[in-house]
């Protein structure tokens, strides 16, 4: 029986020949032939000229995924452990570690399928109907590709509904802990495969991670320390002294103050401490969250450095630039000083701020830039003179030239001179492809901070 074919219309844009994997309702003239949803159909130009083909779910708005650029292909074991095949050589050459994303959807050739590792167990997420009607195929194509302890699925996500598919989650094969050990850039960390978000984990920041690592010391001057000839043993031997000439005994004391908000279960707080800082402060809104960041925490030997937060993030910064302001105006004796200040009015050397994503739409971006300034205007004023805002977002309709003008603004209103020191995207687990929009979602930006 020959495969059904999709005529696009002749009015559309040429996106399937630029490499886009997406084929929307709109685009399409009619088909010739019959298909069950799920299944593979190939594509043809108005002229009836070969494209691509991908499989068909006429429920949803992105009715062919692109799966081949070759006809005559099957969907089955041999493929996806092709596939998968494809996925370990890329995570090999470029991935240090285990521990990462395997199959990134459409950038791996496999859209609607998302693995991660964690130690020895998989986590998958079947998010299409041409994904989830072939689940034994992947789960044994993944079995024979990469030998995994476990696997388990997180398909509890919303997204799926747009296909008709209802949310699942649980064992699809051998054994799954619920709690997982993992390895980032050489800190121990602990996955809930079953409740923590999405996946368990987000890969996608390890690199950026690491990048935090030069901000990290060179900060003990701002306290009046400096190296010098130890007092007891002499010329030959330097150590860190105060401004009175004393032995500063703390191993960290040329370390960055460091705020992370949203910080999840704690990973930018672990490279800080990992990379020399003296103090971070974890924030989060979960308790569950900053539970599990105590964990890390501990697990990494870092207790003594951190202290932990449960606040809403906004409310938090708010209150602190409050209490700054409420400081100045007291120095400057403009304020009533019989009343006792609280402990607002904190600043930090560094601030993170990586925030959930603000635009699930493209109707939500007035309020995502709303949203993104105010956060990064109150970060902003907390960050000490000459110290650094690293700041996200993983918002895809948050574009990058809209995410900067938005910080721009900020700072303006903050009063603040920012140089641009990195900006980044997500890791080499989750590679892009070129001219899909779509997958260019994470910007990571780190800046110096001054006052004009």
């Amino acid at each position: 029986m020959s495969r059904a074919t999709v005529i696009l219309q002749k009015a559309r844009k040429k996106r399937i020949e630029q490499g886009h994997p997406w084929v929307f309702a709109s685009e399409i003239d009619r088909m010739e032939g019959e298909a069950e949803p799920g299944s593979l159909v190939d594509v043809a130009t108005a002229q009836g000229k070969y494209l691509a083909t991908g499989y068909w779910n006429p429920k949803s708005q992105i009715t062919v995924r692109i799966v081949s650029y070759r006809p005559g292909i099957e969907m089955d074991e041999t493929y996806f452990a092709e596939r998968f095949r494809q996925c370990a050589d890329h995570r090999e050459r470029f991935v240090a570690g285990s521990d990462c994303r395997l199959v990134y959807g459409e950038a791996d050739f496999l859209p609607g399928l998302v693995v991660d590792r964690f130690g020895g167990v998989l986590v998958i997420q079947l998010l299409t109907l041409g994904m989830d009607a072939r689940r034994d195929a992947i789960v044994n194509a993944l079995v024979d590709v990469f030998a995994p302890r476990g696997i388990y699925e997180r398909s509890d996500v919303g997204v799926r509904g747009l296909e008709g598919l209802e949310e699942r989650k649980g064992v699809l094969y051998g054994d799954c802990p619920r709690i997982v050990e993992i390895e980032e850039n050489g800190l121990k960390l602990e996955v809930d495969i079953e409740e923590g978000q999405k996946t368990g984990y987000f890969f996608d920041q390890r690199e950026n991670r690491a990048s935090i690592e030069p901000l990290m010391t060179g900060w003990g001057g701002r306290s009046g320390i400096a190296l010098g000839p130890d007092p007891e043993a002499g010329q030959d031997k330097l150590v860190p002294l105060n401004a009175n000439g004393k032995v500063v005994t703390f191993p960290y004391w040329d370390g960055a103050t460091v705020l992370e908000c949203f910080a999840h279960t704690g990973s930018f707080t672990l490279h800080a401490c990992k990379y020399g800082a003296k103090k971070v402060t974890c924030l989060d809104v979960s308790e569950h969250a900053v539970e599990t960041a105590k964990r890390n925490v501990e697990r990494n030997g870092f207790t003594n450095r951190v202290e932990f937060v449960v606040a809403d993030a906004f409310d938090y910064l708010r209150t602190q630039a409050k209490g700054l302001d409420e400081r100045k105006l007291r120095a400057a004796g403009g304020a009533d000083t019989s009343k006792k200040l609280d402990g607002a009015g904190r600043t930090w050397d560094v601030v993170i701020l990586d925030p959930p994503a603000f635009a699930k739409t493209k109707n939500a971006v007035a309020g995502a830039c709303r949203g993104y300034k105010d956060i990064n205007l109150q970060g902003l004023k907390l960050v000490n003179e000459g110290g650094y805002l690293v700041t996200a977002s993983c918002s895809y309709h948050m574009q990058p030239d809209l995410f900067l003008e938005t910080i721009a603004e900020a700072a303006i209103d903050a009063g603040k001179q920012l140089r641009l020191i990195e900006w980044r995207a997500a890791g080499k687990d989750h590679p892009q492809l070129l001219g899909v929009k779509e997958g260019h979602y994470l910007k990571f930006a780190i800046f110096e901070v001054r006052s004009k």
